[in-house]
């Protein structure tokens, strides 16, 4: 892949928490001991892929990646962008042709609806159902992905008109980028990943879970049916500290800046408290009320010492140095 065409690479679904704007701040807390050497790069949460694309197109010190969702739907679709996406445009192309056809709101309200009955009740190839989840997408209200008790996605129509649905060259790109860094795509839990660290190498792990959410009012902590609570953030930082203990694994995470929103809540700060706790400026736009989004601090907890490093708490051990 020439870098004209590399450049084209970035995300092809819009995604909660989806890092494009904090791009330059992650990059900033990477681990300097990475720096000119090979390395295999791990995403158990990869959502969108923001940081994934970042990571392929910056860093040609990457020698492999492995990414894990526990969505089937999104991990289908990165499976199907890799191997098949020409066929997947051609088929994207001529829902898109269609949906332009209803020539008022109120049908194509009802040919999105028509569709997203499709995706939710009938059994699709692995095209298809990567089709219709990017055309949800970007018809649906505010490009958010959210599944009820039983796991239909059942976002409302967005009334969004004239979208780009197919996204040629994205897809293309994308295609291009996955299959260059031989990246491995994963489905289910978090955990997946241990089976695929480099023991002989460096490895770097970045993980994007869902958000604990600042109050109960703001909570979007499962996209998918199954929760992402309390309990399953103590998992998590389990597994983190689990890692820490494992030679040439370094990893970064993001989550919410609860104490900035309520002192008392140190909830990562107690869990985290054995590794560095940074914070960076975040925007958020997937809000329904557009008064609450907008600027906000979020936590960037590594097991390193990062050059940028601007600790909320006085003193750390650090693992590495």
């Amino acid at each position: 892949m020439n870098d004209s065409n590399m450049s084209l690479a970035k995300p092809f679904l819009k995604w909660a928490g989806g890092k494009g704007k904090l791009l330059d701040q992650l990059d900033g807390f990477l681990p300097r001991q990475l720096d000119g050497r090979p390395f295999t790069y791990i995403e158990p949460f990869v959502g969108g892929g923001a940081m994934l694309f970042h990571m392929l197109k910056k860093h040609k010190e990457i020698k492999h990646a492995v990414i894990n969702d526990i969505n089937p739907h999104l991990t289908t679709a990165y499976r199907v962008i890799k191997e098949n996406p020409k066929e997947l445009i051609e088929r994207l192309a001529e829902l898109e042709r269609q949906y332009f056809a209803q020539d008022r709101e109120d049908a194509k309200k009802t040919f999105y609806l028509g569709i997203r009955k499709i995706f939710n009740e009938h059994i699709l190839d692995d095209i298809d159902r990567t089709k219709y989840l990017l055309f949800l997408n970007r018809t649906c209200f505010n490009g958010l992905y959210r599944e009820n008790a039983k796991g239909n996605f059942n976002v409302p129509f967005g009334k969004n008109l004239h979208p780009t649905i197919c996204n040629t060259d994205t897809i293309l790109a994308d295609s291009e980028i996955l299959n260059r860094a031989n990246v491995t795509i994963l489905n289910g839990d978090f955990s997946n990943i241990l089976n695929y660290l480099d023991n002989n190498g460096l490895n770097f792990v970045y993980f994007d879970p869902p958000y604990r959410p600042l109050n109960a009012t703001s909570s979007f902590n499962s996209y998918v049916k199954e929760e992402f609570n309390d309990n399953e953030q103590i998992r998590l930082s389990n597994f983190a500290q689990d890692l820490n203990d494992k030679l040439g694994v370094y990893w970064m995470l993001s989550n919410s800046d609860c104490s900035s929103k309520n002192p008392d809540d140190t909830f990562f700060e107690n869990i985290y408290a054995n590794f560095y706790i940074n914070r960076v400026y975040a925007s958020r736009s997937i809000n329904a009320d557009p008064t609450k989004r907008g600027k906000l601090t979020e936590l960037l907890i590594c097991n390193y010492i990062p050059e940028e490093y601007e600790t909320i708490v006085a003193e750390k051990i650090a693992p590495y140095n």
